[in-house]
Parts: structure tokens; C-alpha cells; sequence
């Protein structure tokens, strides 16, 4: 019998890119040797240079640091899940952190004026949603390229920016805005709700495995259902455990998983959604099947705006202030494109998950942090971090299906 022609890597990494739960693998790996070296590695490194120093410290593993790695990945991660869902369309959007500063300058601006927060802040939302919407007009109903239209929005929102902070920086004292950083759930009540995502996340496996079975589609091994379930329990659990031993579970986490599963249900269980994949996979069929492709693109860049809108709530929120530098003048915008293609999104369309956006912006998150404990300079963290977006985008292109090359 003639035997099979061998895979060569790209095929398998194709296949296994093409696999529902793929996409975790790069981001799971590169995530383990980031923790592994800075928690290990780099102490034993310090160690072994200076034993009488006693430095075998685990600083970076510890719970405090633990617990600062996910608050400052917490806007990083809002902007991503965002900027996933137009790059699930096969576009982009290089306005979200400028965006996102818009929101929180205005944010200071009416609480200043005397505004209550919680309305203020459903004001900054509704302006977000506005903002990413008007572009979404731009490139569906006029046909600018979406490069085009949102770096003119980088550039626009960030001049925009200035004129409402004239000095650059402003203190946001509300109390209801500060809570949304400096509120802790209960020990015992993060612990249920851990339980309870976990419980949700089953029962949506399950469910799914259910409905293709019902209509006689391949399914999962009962194995790797079950593994997947009891990895994802296993690094929940441990996760609100580990932040409790420090203090607690930070509301902005509980806000953030909660608004990324609500957008990963829209995009995995609702027409919409679906129409999301389709129109990134090939937006000509698409159309041809009666899809509204402009109004899904209207839609996919309100989306964006208003998550960047949250996010400049939850960096208001943070720090106490807002500030030109922090959102429009960093590294913010790079950093959350970063975290979704690092997450596995891909940026030619049709492939990719909002819940990988949180682990790649805990990726990113993670490399700065561990620098930053290293002693490195900036100039080594963005050298770092330029090399992980390379290698992310060039294992999404070497998986790309072979068909869609010329798309």
C-alpha cells in the first residue's frame, strides 16, 4: 500500500490552528516559559552569581505581583477583546487607545463638572460606541480601507485628547469611579464565583457537544472535553485562590471576565457572531448569502469603541487620573493589538476568540512585568516585545489555510 506523504510543521500547525481549542496552545506555551523564567529561572541566575546574597526569592510568582499583573493587564485586556472582534472581520483598528483616552478625559472632565460617576460613566460609554461607530461608517458605506480610517482617528482622537487636557493630566477623585479599582469580592464569594464560570463553561462544552450531535457533526472525545473543562477549573481555581492568599479578587477582574464572556457568547452562540467568522472568512460569500456585511462592520467597530470606552473607565479608575501619556502618548495601542494577535486571533479574519485576547494580554503584561523586576530597560521590553508579536504573526501565517492565501 503507498504510504502518506510525511506533514511538514506548517501543515501540522495548521491543523492544529484549525482545532477549536488551537489557538491556546501558543499563547499557553509562551505564557508558561514567561513565568517560568522570571519565577525560576532568573532568581536561580541571581543566586548563583551571589550565593551569600540569599536572592532565591520568588518575587515575580508571589501573590502581590501576581495580583499587580492583573490589574495592570486589566486595560490591555479590555482594549483586546475589543480590537478581536474587527480583526475576526479581517480589519483593524489603530484608534482604540486613543479612543479609550477620549473617554476617560471626558470622564474627568464631567466629573469635574459635577456629574454623578455612574452617569458619567454611561455617558463615556454611549460617546465610545459613537466614536467607533463613525468610523465603521466610514469603511463600510464609503469603502475607505480601515488602516486608513482609523489612524486618521489616531491621530484625530489623539489631537481631540489634547484639547479637552489642555495641561496633559487630570485627578479623577469620584468615589464611585476609584471603587471600580479599589473594590475587593469577598474570599468566599470569589470562590462561588469561580465555581460558577466554571460551571458555565461546562455546561456551554456540553451543550455544543449536544447540538452537533443532534445534528449528526464530528464530535470531541469525551477525554478532551473533560480535559479542557478540568484545565480551564484548574487554572480558575487556582487563580482566585492565589489573589485571595494576597488580598482579594479585584472587581475590575470579576467586570472584565464578565464582559468578555458576554462578548464571546455574541460572537460564538448569535447570528451576529456567526456572521462575524463568515464575513471575515470571505465577505463576497457572505454578501452573496444575504448577510449585511456594511451593517456588521457598523457594529464590530461600535463594539470596539465601546469596550475602549470601558477601558478608559478601568485606567481612570486605576490610577486616580488621567493622563495624554498613559493612553494616547504609550505603548497602550501596540500592546493591546499585541495581545490579540499573540492570543491566537488572526489577522487575515475568520479565526480567533475573545477569551484568547485576555491570555495574550496577560502574555504581554507578564514579559513587562518580569523585565521590569529584572532591572531591564525599555528599550529591552520593547525589543522583547516586538520579538513575540513577530513570532505570533508568522505561526498565524504559516497556520493560514493554504487556500486562503490569495484572499
Amino acid at each position: 500500500m503507498p504510504h502518506e506523504p510525511a506533514l511538514s510543521i506548517a501543515d501540522r500547525m495548521r491543523i492544529m490552528r484549525q482545532t477549536r481549542f488551537g489557538a491556546f496552545v501558543p499563547v499557553l506555551l509562551a505564557l508558561a516559559a514567561i513565568w517560568g523564567y522570571f519565577g525560576l529561572i532568573a532568581p536561580l541566575f541571581e543566586y548563583w552569581s551571589d550565593p551569600a546574597a540569599d536572592s532565591i526569592r520568588f518575587i515575580f510568582l508571589s501573590p502581590r505581583n501576581i495580583y499587580n499583573l492583573f490589574m495592570q493587564s486589566a486595560v490591555i485586556a479590555t482594549l483586546a477583546v475589543g480590537i478581536t472582534i474587527v480583526l475576526l472581520l479581517g480589519d483593524i483598528d489603530l484608534s482604540a487607545a486613543a479612543t479609550a483616552g477620549v473617554c476617560a478625559a471626558l470622564l474627568g472632565v464631567l466629573v469635574l463638572a459635577g456629574v454623578p460617576g455612574w452617569l458619567a460613566c454611561l455617558m463615556v460609554m454611549v460617546v465610545g460606541t459613537v466614536m467607533g461607530a463613525a468610523q465603521g461608517l466610514l469603511i463600510a458605506y464609503v469603502g475607505i480601507p480601515s488602516f486608513v480610517v482609523t489612524l486618521a482617528g489616531l491621530l484625530g482622537y489623539q489631537g481631540l485628547m489634547q484639547k479637552i487636557l489642555p495641561t496633559g493630566n487630570l485627578n479623577v477623585d469620584d468615589p464611585f469611579i476609584r471603587a471600580i479599582a479599589r473594590i475587593l469580592i469577598p474570599d468566599m464569594l470569589g470562590v462561588v464565583l469561580a465555581i460558577g464560570l466554571v460551571a458555565l463553561v461546562a455546561a456551554s462544552a456540553l451543550r455544543r457537544q449536544s447540538m452537533r450531535r443532534a445534528r449528526g457533526l464530528e464530535l470531541d472525545s469525551r477525554f478532551a472535553i473533560w480535559g479542557q473543562i478540568g484545565f480551564f477549573a484548574a487554572i480558575t481555581f487556582a487563580t482566585v485562590l492565589t489573589l485571595n492568599s494576597y488580598r482579594a479578587v479585584p472587581l475590575m477582574i470579576v467586570l472584565l471576565v464578565a464582559l468578555t464572556a458576554l462578548i464571546g457568547w455574541i460572537t460564538t452562540s448569535t447570528p451576529f457572531g456567526r456572521s462575524v467568522f463568515a464575513v471575515g472568512g470571505n465577505a463576497e460569500s457572505a454578501r452573496r448569502v444575504g448577510m449585511k456585511v456594511n451593517r456588521i462592520r457598523v457594529a464590530a467597530f461600535g463594539i470596539v469603541g465601546l469596550m475602549a470606552a470601558i477601558g478608559g473607565i478601568f485606567g481612570a479608575s486605576r490610577f486616580g487620573s488621567v493622563s495624554y501619556t498613559a493612553f494616547a502618548g504609550g505603548s497602550l495601542l501596540l500592546e493591546s493589538i499585541g495581545a490579540a494577535v499573540i492570543g491566537g486571533t488572526s489577522l487575515f479574519g475568520g479565526r480567533g476568540s475573545v477569551w484568547n485576547a485576555i491570555l495574550g494580554a496577560l502574555v504581554i503584561g507578564s514579559l513587562g512585568n518580569g523585565l521590569d523586576l529584572s532591572g531591564a530597560s525599555s528599550a529591552d521590553k520593547l525589543m522583547f516585545s516586538g520579538a513575540i508579536l513577530l513570532l505570533a504573526v508568522a505561526i498565524d501565517a504559516v497556520s493560514r489555510p493554504a487556500g486562503a492565501a490569495g484572499r
